[in-house]
C-alpha cells in the first residue's frame, strides 16, 4: 500500500469511528431519555429518520445489543375482566364495523384492566381517541363497578368537550351496559357501540393500549400501595404516553403531537 493510500485509509477509519460514536450516542439517548427504556430497534430507527438521521436496522440492533439496551416489551396476554353474559341481544350494535376513521374524536375506545398492588387489585378505566391514540381520560378504583366507567366518561367530556355524534365503543361488560352509564352517554349525544360477544378484536384499540401499558410499567414493577400505582400510571399516560412516546402509526410523533399537527393541517387547508 502506498503512503497516500495508507493515510486515506486512516482518515476513512477515523471518520467511520466518529460516525459510529454519533449513532451510538443517538441510540442510547433515544432509548434512555425519550423512550424511557421502552423503545425497540424498529422504533429507534423510525425516530432517527424522523429527526433527519440515518442508520440501518442491523447497526442499531448491534449497538443496542452491545450496550445491553433491551426494550421492556415481552409477550403476555391480557385476560378479559368484564362479564357480558347479560348483554347478548341484538340491541348492542357494533357501529365501528367497516367505518373509515378520518378525524380525531370520531370514534372513542374504552375498556377496563387490572393492576396488581401490595394492597390488592386496582382497576383502571381509560377512554382513547382511535385516530390519534390520545388517552382522553383515565380513572382508577379498587372496585370494578359502573361508577368507574361513569366517572371516566364525565372526565373525558369535561376535559375535551367532545362533539355530538361521537361513537363510544367498548365491550359488552356490565359496567358499560349499566343503565346509568348508557343514559350518561346518551345525554352527551354520543352513539354507544359494542364489540360482538366473544370478539375482543372488535376493541383492539384498547386491547393494544393495555398491552403496551403493562409491558412498559406494570409487569416488571411492584407497587406496594394503590396510590403508588395510580401515581405511576397517571404520570405514564399524561406525561409520557400522550406527549412523548413516539408511535410508528403516527409517523413517530406522540399522540398529542399528532393531534396538534392534524389541527394545524386543517387550519392550513381552510385558509
Amino acid at each position: 500500500m502506498s503512503t497516500s493510500g495508507y493515510y486515506d485509509w486512516l482518515k476513512d477509519r477515523e471518520h467511520r469511528a466518529e460516525r459510529e460514536q454519533q449513532i451510538r450516542s443517538t441510540v442510547i439517548d433515544l432509548f434512555q431519555n425519550e423512550g424511557q427504556g421502552t423503545y425497540g430497534t424498529e422504533r429507534i430507527c423510525g425516530c432517527m429518520r424522523r429527526d433527519g438521521k440515518t442508520a440501518s436496522y442491523q447497526v442499531v440492533k448491534r449497538i443496542m445489543a452491545e450496550e445491553g439496551l433491551k426494550s421492556s416489551h415481552c409477550r403476555r396476554r391480557q385476560r378479559s375482566l368484564t362479564d357480558s353474559r347479560k348483554a347478548r341481544s341484538d340491541e348492542y350494535k357494533n357501529l365501528t364495523t367497516g367505518i373509515k376513521i378520518t378525524e380525531p374524536f370520531q370514534v372513542l375506545s374504552s375498556d377496563i384492566s387490572y393492576v396488581r398492588t401490595g394492597e390488592g387489585f386496582d382497576y383502571l378505566c381509560q377512554i382513547r381517541d382511535v385516530m390519534t391514540n390520545t388517552v382522553l381520560a383515565e380513572y382508577q378504583s379498587e372496585k370494578m363497578k359502573a361508577e368507574l366507567v361513569l366517572y371516566t366518561i364525565k372526565m373525558a367530556q369535561e376535559r375535551w368537550q367532545l362533539p355530538v355524534g361521537v361513537i363510544f365503543h367498548s365491550d359488552r361488560g356490565s359496567q358499560y351496559t349499566a343503565k346509568k352509564v348508557m343514559e350518561q352517554v346518551a345525554s352527551y349525544g354520543w352513539q354507544q357501540s359494542f364489540s360482538r360477544v366473544g370478539k375482543p378484536g372488535d376493541n383492539s384499540w384498547s386491547e393494544s393500549f393495555f398491552s403496551i401499558l403493562k409491558k412498559e410499567i406494570i409487569h416488571w414493577h411492584f407497587y406496594p400501595t394503590r396510590e403508588q400505582a395510580r401515581q405511576a400510571i397517571f404520570e405514564y399516560i399524561e406525561v409520557f404516553y400522550n406527549r412523548q412516546r413516539a408511535q410508528k402509526r403516527l409517523d413517530y410523533l406522540s399522540p398529542i403531537q399528532y393531534l396538534e399537527q392534524w389541527q394545524k393541517d386543517q387550519l392550513r387547508k381552510a385558509a
